[in-house]
């Protein structure tokens, strides 16, 4: 897998397992990973959405605005860029006065409460309806119809009474949420009144100018975090003048005029007592240092992630040593130094899963064996969470599924509801992973996704659908290396071993296109000249503000017509699309090469033609 596939699949798993209630990374590292992957693909699929959450079985709403994501600003010069780009936008719309509000972040689970219906976040744009959590006790503060919010717990009381029997504040609200069936402990929390819904409208602010804002904004932290009792995990900062936010307008993932400010978490120092080992879908075997319990940042902290095995023999991390954790977002700590290390390190030799012979691999110790069992599993979830059109297929529904012999997408795709119901499944839930099953075939989605979903080593989403503009799905068991090697970005190295995965891979991918998945397909780029859309073959930059969309959209949807989307004007560049307040130099530079410039209506003109 290739360093970008390899990272976004990274952040896809981490993000379930934050949106699932129990987050493997803090905030501070996930964001670090997502800027590594803005870096490295700017267009990468994964940084135009809202990272999705699920709750199965629950009707899906639509939002009537979209509830995005929030960009993120871990440093003063960050925030200074920020509030540089709020002020430059106000000047060029004329604002005297440009202020900005300040609110707690909550750390809990985003929803819209509009009276009638409770919906979770879900993409951002559709949601899930969870209106029953009310019925259980959670509690609206305020009022129902108080627009958007989180559900969250009283920090003080969670600290005093729940912190031992829970990772984290959010994984307790995931859990009251997603599940019939109440542990006493959230139960007694709910009794009690507290578990609530928090509109933002009913938070603390500060408002203020820029320059004040940006000279005291520690001082801000600090007395808004003051002033509330519940798990917050840094502020939000935005523009207050509505008529601004709107000039200012949003990406797919986040509004522009909005950002969120984090710092550097707690830390705290504990003793490793216990090092648990776990085999991912790719064979890498990955350590889990479990540690002397510690309390830090409003949890009482078990276990501390560590990368590979690798980390512990290079610093000498084993039973014994203390080391310092860091808690950035509320989240399960990460290590950040080894003080005392112990000189006997014990790397497993045999695989904990399947019990056979583990290999290295740089860093990472491996198990190769295709059968083994948290491979498979961890291969069929990565299937239905990349695909991502159907729910109901948990880790620990695909353990027990597995476990009964179901190891394939092949036997999965053929079980029925008696099959769902022999394995121990009641009966509402085997006619739900039934019907999931059906409607993840019917459901249409792309088919690079669909690929993608698929595992293949150095395929992920960005390679997919770019294999997928040169060669059908149909044609890929038969590819070989030269084939790819002349797409464009593929290696030879890369290309070897997509060959071999795809071969391997072939059977399954001929047996699931004969079930009929309801594939979009991936428009093919122009190949020897011949035209294969309106916009094959051409490159194209799009510059100032767009009237009709927003540019990341007209971006999008020049690559699906089979365009090449540049990030400046060059010699290469064939259109120069241009919205309004487009600066002299960069129209002037167009002339120069020769670039043909359109305006906004000239282009939709030309797609139509």
């Amino acid at each position: 897998m290739d360093q970008i596939a390899q990272l976004a699949a990274q952040l896809e798993a981490y993000n379930a397992a934050y949106r699932s209630g129990e987050p493997l990374v803090d905030d501070a590292t996930y964001d670090a990973l997502v800027e590594q992957l803005r870096r490295l693909d700017p267009y990468h699929p994964y940084l135009k959405a809202v990272e999705p959450e699920a709750f199965p079985g629950r009707a899906e709403v639509r939002h009537p605005s979209p509830m995005l994501s929030t960009d993120k600003a871990y440093t003063d010069a960050q925030l200074e860029r920020y509030v540089a780009r709020v002020q430059k936008e106000a000047d060029a719309a004329g604002l005297q006065e440009v202020l900005f509000r300040v609110t707690p972040k909550l750390d809990g689970l985003a929803g819209r409460d509009d009276g009638q219906v409770f919906a979770s976040r879900g993409n951002g744009f559709v949601g899930y309806d969870i209106t029953d959590a009310f019925a259980k006790g959670v509690v609206p503060l305020g009022g129902r119809g108080q627009g958007l919010g989180e559900i969250v717990v009283v920090l003080s009381y969670f600290e005093k009474q729940l912190a031992d029997k829970f990772e984290h504040p959010r994984n307790m609200v995931v859990g009251i949420v997603s599940s019939d069936t109440l542990n006493v402990d959230a139960q007694q929390a709910l009794e009690e009144g507290m578990v609530r819904f928090v509109p933002y409208s009913q938070l603390p602010s500060w408002e203020g100018n820029g320059e004040v804002l940006l000279k005291e904004i520690e001082t801000i932290i600090q007395s808004l975090a003051s002033g509330i009792d519940y798990p917050m995990d840094g502020v939000v900062v935005e523009a207050v003048d509505q008529a601004l936010k709107a000039r200012m307008g949003a990406t797919t993932h986040h509004y522009r005029w909005q950002i969120a400010i984090k710092r550097k978490g707690q830390t705290a120092v504990t003793q490793v007592e216990n090092i648990q080992w776990q085999v991912g879908r790719t064979g890498n075997v990955t350590p889990v240092l479990e540690v002397t319990p510690v309390p830090l940042s409003g949890a009482t902290i078990r276990r501390v992630t560590a990368h590979h095995a690798g980390m512990l023999t290079k610093l000498g991390i084993g039973p014994g040593a203390r080391i310092e954790i860091i808690r950035s977002g509320e989240v399960i700590p990460k290590l950040e130094q080894v003080l005392e290390a112990v000189a006997e390190i014990n790397i497993p030799e045999k695989c904990p899963a399947c019990g056979l012979e583990l290999s290295w691999k740089g860093d990472f110790l491996r198990c190769t064996h295709v059968n083994c069992p948290a491979q498979t599993e961890q291969r069929i979830s990565h299937w239905f969470r990349t695909l991502g059109n159907a729910d109901w297929f948990g880790i620990k529904t695909i353990k027990r599924i597995v476990a009964a012999g179901f190891d394939s997408l092949e036997k999965i795709y053929a079980m029925t509801v008696s099959d769902f119901s022999s394995l121990g499944f009641g009966p509402v839930q085997s006619a739900n992973l039934a019907e999931a099953l059906r409607i993840s075939r019917t459901k249409a989605v792309e088919d690079w996704r669909f690929l993608a979903a698929l595992g293949i080593a150095d395929l992920g989403v960005g390679d997919s659908r770019k294999l997928l503009q040169h060669h059908a799905l149909e044609e890929l068991a038969g590819l070989d290396v030269q084939q790819i090697i002349r797409i464009s970005g593929f290696g030879e190295i890369t290309s070897h071993a997509i060959v071999q995965g795809l071969a391997e891979a072939g059977p399954t991918l001929h047996h699931l296109l004969n079930l009929g998945f309801n594939l979009e397909r991936t428009p093919k780029a122009a190949v020897a000249g011949v035209p294969n859309g309106p916009l094959s073959g051409k490159n194209l930059v799009f510059t100032g503000k767009m009237q009709h969309g927003s540019r990341e959209t007209m971006q999008d949807e020049a690559r699906r017509l089979g365009g090449n989307v540049q990030s400046a004007v060059s010699g290469t560049t064939d259109y120069l699309i241009c919205g309004e307040k487009v600066g002299a130099a960069k129209r002037s530079k167009a002339a120069q090469l020769g670039v043909q410039m359109l305006s906004e209506e000239e282009y939709y003109q030309l797609i139509k033609r």
